[in-house]
């Protein structure tokens, strides 16, 4: 079917609830994006026109359009739409059931988590179902028990106390561009056919008609573009003054920036006064000031700033030994080794001399050990280490006496030729040779 507005108003009348219906429509209105401006005054003409429960069918059509339209990354739509879907959504909200004023706020909130539209349109969106919200007889209901635009619904946040002027001069802007721009289509649209050079002229009354119409329509466009201009107008100075408060408050920011820079540089520098005061003995509340002659001035008395002597303190390292000799002690001389050095008597006093005994040196006296008189006395070996070499050397005891000797002879008569008996003769040589000839 080829686009006309009698094609389009012919879709828009067989439009129903049902997806299949939807989906078919928007997808022959996708497929005539070249007209998208047209078709969109023209779906705001059936809008306005409808009845009631067939607004929510349009608002559901134009939803369709235009998240395809974004997911495509089609713009036609999206900027033929913008103009006009705050005040059609309006329009379908506006007298229409809770329930169906539940669903716009739905399709509403959507647009908003996808970003479909820019956030001006968007919040003049907002601001028009607000707006009859707060008409009603103080009842305010709200996206899903919360309102739209409280964030209990939807993304958006409170616009703050600053921007709250702005916000209706951006709602009649948007008001004046969804009026303008529909009435500036059409407007151009019909000055076009009727300058249509290739086509044929009508009859004059015909054609006197159709001028009549355009003329018409040029000045409801006309009309509606100054409205528009005029909005803008109202919004750029509102936001001049708000830059001007702004530019304000940026200079006073940057004038107490410089004073608080400067109190920090001050505190800092006395900090470190302080720190150095501290650092050197000093308290903080001294005021040095140092004059000519290097004193200085502390609480109102002069102190000078030379170094005072160090105190005289005892050293720990002990002082040596011949300062603990007495003074009038007597030297003691040298002691010599007698075995190492000739000189040695040459060499100490001659007094000391004096008072050597000149005899031959006296040997050790040595006692016999003492036994008790009820155990034998030990006998002693000739080869005990404890007597030497031998006992009979020992001039302790003595030599032995011939007595002793014959006794012991005359005892032992007879031993040894016994006790030779049973042995081998080099054995009994070698016994008589160690004992002298007695066995």
């Amino acid at each position: 079917m080829a686009y006309t507005d009698d094609a389009v108003k012919a879709k828009l009348s067989s439009l129903n609830e049902t997806q299949e219906s939807i989906v078919s429509v928007a997808q022959w209105i996708m497929f005539h994006r070249r007209h998208a401006d047209r078709t969109c005054a023209i779906w705001l003409e059936r809008m306005r026109e409808t009845t009631v429960n067939k607004r929510l069918t349009l608002i559901y059509l134009a939803n369709e359009v235009v998240q395809q339209s974004k997911a495509r990354r089609k713009d036609d739509f999206l900027v033929a739409f913008s103009p006009v879907i705050a005040e059609a959504t309006a329009t379908a909200y506006k007298g229409a059931t809770n329930d169906v004023q539940e669903k716009i706020r739905r399709t509403v909130e959507v647009w908003t988590q996808r970003r479909i539209f820019d956030k001006p349109i968007q919040e003049a969106v907002e601001g028009r179902i607000m707006e009859l919200d707060k008409s009603r007889s103080g009842k305010k209901t709200g996206l899903l028990g919360g309102s739209l635009f409280s964030g209990g619904g939807s993304n958006t946040t409170p616009a703050p106390s600053e921007l709250q002027p702005l916000i209706p001069l951006q709602t009649a802007l948007s008001k004046a561009n969804a009026t303008s721009s529909p009435a500036l289509s059409t407007a151009n649209t019909e000055y076009d056919k009727l300058t249509d050079a290739d086509k044929p002229t009508p009859s004059p009354p015909v054609y006197a008609a159709r001028l009549s119409a355009l003329l018409k329509s040029l000045s409801s466009a006309e009309a509606a573009v100054a409205e528009s201009i005029k909005t803008r107008q109202d919004l750029i100075n509102g936001l001049e003054d708000f830059l001007a408060t702004n530019r304000a408050a940026l200079e006073k920011e940057q004038s107490q920036l410089f004073t608080t820079t400067e109190r920090r540089e001050t505190i800092e520098k006395k900090k470190r006064q302080v720190e150095d005061a501290i650092m050197s003995g000093k308290s903080a509340t001294e005021t040095l000031s140092p004059t000519a002659d290097g004193t200085s001035h502390v609480n109102g008395r002069t102190t000078s700033s030379a170094e005072p002597e160090r105190p005289q303190v005892e050293e720990l390292t002990p002082p040596p030994t011949e300062s603990l000799t007495p003074t009038h002690s007597p030297k003691v001389a040298a002691v010599q080794d007698p075995l190492t050095s000739t000189n040695f008597l040459e060499e100490n006093d001659s007094q000391a001399l004096e008072h050597l005994p000149t005899g031959p040196s006296p040997q050790p006296q040595t006692s016999p050990p003492v036994y008790p008189e009820t155990l034998p006395a030990p006998q002693r070996s000739s080869f005990d280490p404890r007597y030497g070499a031998s006992s009979s050397s020992d001039p302790r005891y003595g030599a032995s006496s011939p007595a002793k000797k014959r006794k012991l002879d005359a005892e032992f008569e007879g031993f040894g030729e016994e006790a030779m008996a049973g042995l081998d003769d080099d054995v009994a040589e070698l016994l008589r040779a160690d004992s002298g000839g007695v066995v």
